[in-house]
């Protein structure tokens, strides 16, 4: 079992800034995927960006220019800096970690970006 603690969701002004950290606990593989994904209320849940344990990125396109995901793999920490944010940036973010077969996710923080 994979046990994933979100921090660092809150209130900030559109154009400010807010840092995500995950912290992975438990039965971790060498090889896996740690991502962000969000939900905003009345949408379905959607990817914000992913890293391999390799390093490897990828960002949805809303987010490209603007938000960075890097991750520690001592700590099997990942974070996820959001820069130049929106309102339309407003949602539960969600941790996941894949690693074959098994996803797991993390409960949720609220970001919310004011007008």
């Amino acid at each position: 079992q994979v046990r994933l603690v979100e921090s660092g969701g809150g209130l900030v002004q559109a154009g400010g800034s807010l840092r995500l950290s995950c912290a992975a606990s438990g039965s971790i593989f060498s090889f896996n995927i740690m991502g962000w994904y969000r939900q905003a209320p009345g949408k379905q849940r959607e990817l914000v960006a992913t890293i391999t344990s390799a390093g490897s990125t990828n960002y949805a396109d809303s987010v490209k220019g603007r938000f960075t995901i890097s991750r520690d793999n001592a700590k099997n920490t990942v974070y996820l800096q959001m820069n130049s944010l929106k309102p339309e940036d407003t949602a539960v973010y969600y941790c996941n970690l894949s690693q074959r077969p098994y996803a797991y996710w993390g409960q949720g923080t609220q970001v919310t970006v004011s007008s």
